[in-house]
């Protein structure tokens, strides 16, 4: 039986923002439509059962807030907001009002994916297959394990090896896509979460520095292997650790 995409509506009076997630979301499996206010959002659920929304806080009209409390007189759809305030008072109203899920701007769009998954699988219960690696927060690949949580990468004889946070972005990459060449736009838009600016080759360094951290020889890696002229691939198997 064939599962149908989770829908999502992105509320927001950014056209780049919009134009961002539409696109990101709609390569990540999830069928993401677009309001730019609230009336814009009242007229697509006339039409439209959302998995998930997605609610700029401050908008013209009427904002993040009063479509929150509005869509909690009559449906539970499951709410991340979003906000460019760093007014801690703004996250508390907001939950309390009954979202689900908060977020601050700018945003890493791996990091709202990652939200949107978690809060769609809270709401559905856990009904969902068995935890995929991409999902996992421990998984093994190679003579290494790595610890999502915590950001322990550990090898086969218990030596922890320490990650900075661009090692550990550029990492989680690879193990989100093992055996799937990917090149150096796609690396640097899936760490950065924006396009790479032309003739960039900063991703070239970090990868280099993330073979060494997984004890390898740039010019000899069988991890991370270069496909030349296409980008780079991770060869290992990635498996869920309990």
């Amino acid at each position: 039986m064939t599962t149908l995409p989770a829908t999502l509506i992105v509320v927001d009076d950014d056209p780049e923002i919009r134009e961002l997630l539409a696109d990101y979301l709609g390569r990540h499996g999830l069928r993401a439509l677009m309001a730019e206010d609230a009336e814009a959002l009242r007229r697509l659920l006339e039409i439209e059962t959302p998995d998930l929304l997605i609610v700029d806080l401050m908008m013209p009209g009427d904002d993040g807030f009063t479509l929150c409390r509005e869509l909690r007189r009559h449906s539970d759809v499951p709410i991340i907001m979003l906000t460019a305030s760093a007014d801690e008072t703004d996250r508390i109203l907001g939950l309390e009002l009954g979202a689900d899920d908060y977020l601050g701007k700018p945003f890493n769009p791996r990091e709202l994916l990652a939200r949107i998954k978690a809060v769609l699988r809270r709401a559905r219960g856990h009904q969902e297959e068995p935890v995929s690696p991409a999902q996992a927060r421990r998984v093994a690949f190679g003579d290494w394990r790595l610890d999502r949580l915590t950001r322990e990468l550990v090898d086969d004889q218990g030596g922890h090896i320490p990650l900075s946070g661009a090692d550990f972005q550029l990492l989680q990459v690879f193990l989100e896509y093992p055996g799937q060449v990917l090149s150096r736009d796609a690396l640097f838009e899936l760490t950065r979460g924006r396009p790479a600016p032309p003739l960039d080759r900063s991703i070239d360094v970090h990868v280099c520095r993330l073979r060494r951290r997984l004890g390898e020889d740039a010019q000899h890696s069988q991890l991370i292997r270069t496909v030349r002229g296409a980008g780079y691939v991770l060869t290992a198997r990635v498996e869920v650790l309990p």
